[in-house]
């Protein structure tokens, strides 16, 4: 094998913030409808939030503590994020001021921030004031001392400054500036209001925060109103579980979630237009080092903008693609009779996830279910299979389910179906101390008939058991009752039960047992074809490239002259155009939908050896959670698999290379063929399935 001793990495941070600019590109896409580029406004912002909650925080946390395992300075890398991320939000700016607002008027649809309002309008918002938000909100003046005043995590505030009316005696003057906060009550009040158009052909838009800033001088009485501000504070989402290998890990984890809302500051964001005296008097009052601020513009959580009103609607929005049915599976009045006919495999958000909640909702009714178990990490708020599952448990089935708490945000909504399930006679198996069950599997066993043994059925994902998601994440599902997949999703059941059982697996790919070592075979065979003047080549799909174990593996299949695509949406440590990487092209793919499925093509001598997984190559998935990867044998579906991918590789509409300096560099054509993946993959099913006319 060549031997390379200065390849180069990227942070994984900075390159998920290219990722991230990618997002806010589309904002910028003119291309787009109006009301979507709204929407990747928010999503950039979502995301930003988050980054903020458990990356950045990670790094703070980071500072000062000695570890021979860090090959990087925290303080370096969040100077490095605090520079890109001010940069990106001059972007947002203009494009949210310069670019969306002024096509929202071109619209008659008017955003209102210093525009002058009728009588109608100020009547309606002088009564909306008084009847909706007045006795929603509850100002607070700030006192500097020793009394720290608290903002709750994630809540949005006005900070104002004021003067009491009272004027000193002698010099006539106001006296000391006086400094209040108003928390927006958006858990009750939404943040857009629409106005009475009135006599105008225009529809009005303003946010609850104008409301208030209008109406301030009734809210303080007797005080004159200088100047208010927006304000947003986030807070470590880090749960600090103490000793999480010992004792009752779900007591733990109620016990560190009502901390998270008292958490660390990780991120103080401020309109930027706040004078340095009033932030510094902020910087007292809640006790914020230099670190925590963030400057951001006159709104903060900007993530509201998926709320943002369209009194057009469905005019300004992407039309939507209606999801496609299977029509040979619909033949079978029973799942698992398809089931036991032949493999399915189904690609979401562009075929109806009807099937999964049919294949569950049959298991709890079918008198010939015996046992359905399954795992569990982010389900829907109100999830039809957790329904399922209850109702299988009363009418006598054995279900078994594994719950993961620590999927971050969804603790809460997870420990809740946990005692919910259990509650209605489900066996209940505790997330795992120490590692996260990521898997996304199901389990269902049937008796055929009277005279034949036990008949199993499964069920596996690179997507998590969320009917939601499934219409926004871009996965595949898969359904088999291949003996020797359900003898070893069997085996790994026996583990998740009972952690001193020693799991067999002949077929699937399980992180934490035979995942790595299958992987980094699976890249050698392809540098030993390539020594020997063979074809070789990979092609991997997945949502971060972040293990550096893995990353070098790549460099070096790349100098043994393995040809690599990468298509990697998010984290990405790997640095292409090198001359270890000039064999690796590294593309991304930003869409309506997100791109989430894990898949990985060797052409391993022609055959082409095909696997979709749960895992990406991420240190946390492969050495830290129980992941599983499905190898696919079947001819139709490798080839459904490997075409989809190949119009992923074609896409040059929405696809960007990732240049050695993290730019997104959009992937252009020639040929005046115009592909872009996620329309012609669900033209692609459509016509090999159903056969009707192309949408554009």
């Amino acid at each position: 094998m060549e031997v390379a001793t200065n390849f180069k990495f990227y942070n994984r941070d900075i390159s998920w913030l290219s990722f991230n600019f990618r997002v806010l590109m589309e904002a910028a896409n003119k291309q787009l409808p109006l009301y979507e580029r709204i929407k990747f406004l928010a999503i950039y912002s979502s995301n930003m939030e988050e980054f903020y909650k458990v990356r950045v925080a990670y790094y703070r946390s980071s500072i000062g503590v000695e570890s021979n395992s860090l090959d990087y300075d925290p303080k370096e890398v969040l100077n490095s994020i605090n520079i890109e991320v001010n940069s990106q939000q001059k972007e947002f700016n203009r494009i949210f001021e310069h670019d969306i607002l002024p096509e929202l008027k071109q619209n008659n649809i008017i955003f209102c921030q210093n525009e002058e309002l009728n009588i109608v309008q100020k009547d309606f918002l002088e009564n909306y004031f008084y009847q909706e938000i007045l006795p929603a909100i509850q100002p607070a003046l700030l006192a500097e001392g020793n009394v720290l005043s608290f903002l709750q995590d994630n809540a949005i505030y006005l900070a104002v400054k004021l003067f009491s009316k009272k004027k000193k005696k002698k010099k006539k003057k106001y006296g000391k500036p006086q400094y209040a906060i108003i928390k927006l009550p958006l858990s009750y009040l939404p943040r857009f209001i629409e106005l009475p158009k009135g006599e105008s052909d225009n529809h009005f838009i303003i946010m609850i925060d104008d409301i208030i800033k209008h109406n301030l001088d009734k809210l303080f009485p007797g005080y004159l109103i200088d100047s208010s501000y927006s304000i947003k504070l986030s807070r470590s989402a880090d749960l600090l579980i103490e000793d999480e290998f010992q004792g009752n890990i779900v007591k733990k984890i109620r016990s560190s979630l009502s901390q998270r809302k008292t958490g660390d500051p990780a991120r103080f964001v401020y309109d930027d237009m706040m004078p340095k005296s009033f932030l510094k008097i902020l910087r007292n009052v809640f006790n914020l080092s230099k670190d925590d601020l963030v400057p951001g513009s006159r709104y903060s959580g900007m993530s509201d903008l998926f709320d943002f009103p369209n009194p057009l609607s469905p005019a300004l929005e992407r039309v939507k693609l209606p999801n496609l049915p299977l029509p040979e599976l619909n033949e079978y009045d029973s799942m698992f009779e398809a089931i036991k006919k032949r493999e399915w495999l189904l690609n979401y958000p562009y075929q109806t996830y009807d099937y999964v909640i049919r294949f569950f909702t049959q298991a709890a009714i079918d008198p010939k279910v015996q046992a359905i178990k399954t795992t569990q990490y982010r389900v829907a708020k109100n999830s039809a299979i957790v329904n399922a599952l209850i109702s299988a448990a009363q009418n006598g089935k054995d279900v078994t389910v594994f719950v993961e708490y620590k999927a971050r945000f969804d603790e809460e909504m997870n420990l809740t179906f946990a005692e919910k399930m259990q509650k209605a006679g489900i066996k209940i198996i505790h997330s795992i101390p120490g590692i996260k069950v990521h898997a996304k599997v199901a389990l269902v066993i049937r008796k055929s008939s009277n005279e034949k043994p036990l008949k199993s059925y499964a069920y596996l994902s690179t997507g998590n058991f969320n009917e939601k998601t499934a219409k926004l994440y871009a996965d595949h599902g898969f359904f088999t009752s291949d003996e020797e997949m359900i003898s070893d999703l069997t085996e790994l059941f026996l583990y998740l039960e009972d952690l001193k059982y020693k799991p067999v697996f002949k077929k699937i790919l399980v992180a934490q047992f035979n995942m790595i070592d299958k992987l980094k075979d699976l890249i050698n065979n392809e540098i030993k074809n390539a020594k020997e003047g063979k074809k070789a080549y990979i092609l991997a799909k997945m949502n971060g490239l972040e293990a550096k174990a893995f990353v070098e593996l790549l460099y070096q299949a790349s100098l043994a002259g393995v040809k690599i695509d990468l298509l990697v949406r998010g984290v990405c440590r790997l640095v292409p155009n090198q001359e270890y990487s000039k064999n690796i092209r590294l593309i991304r793919i930003v869409d309506k939908y997100l791109e989430h499925a894990r898949v990985w093509l060797f052409h391993s001598n022609g055959e082409d050896l095909t696997y979709f997984a749960s895992a990406d190559w991420m240190k946390r998935n492969l050495y830290r959670r129980i992941e599983t990867a499905i190898p696919i044998t079947n001819p139709i579906i490798k080839q459904e698999l490997i075409d989809i991918l190949s119009i992923q590789l074609a896409d040059n509409t929405n696809a960007c290379f990732i240049d050695e300096n993290l730019v997104n560099v959009p992937k252009t054509d020639d040929s005046g063929v115009k592909v872009r993946a996620q329309v012609d993959i669900y033209n692609y099913l459509k016509n090999k399935y159903i056969n009707v006319t192309e949408v554009n």
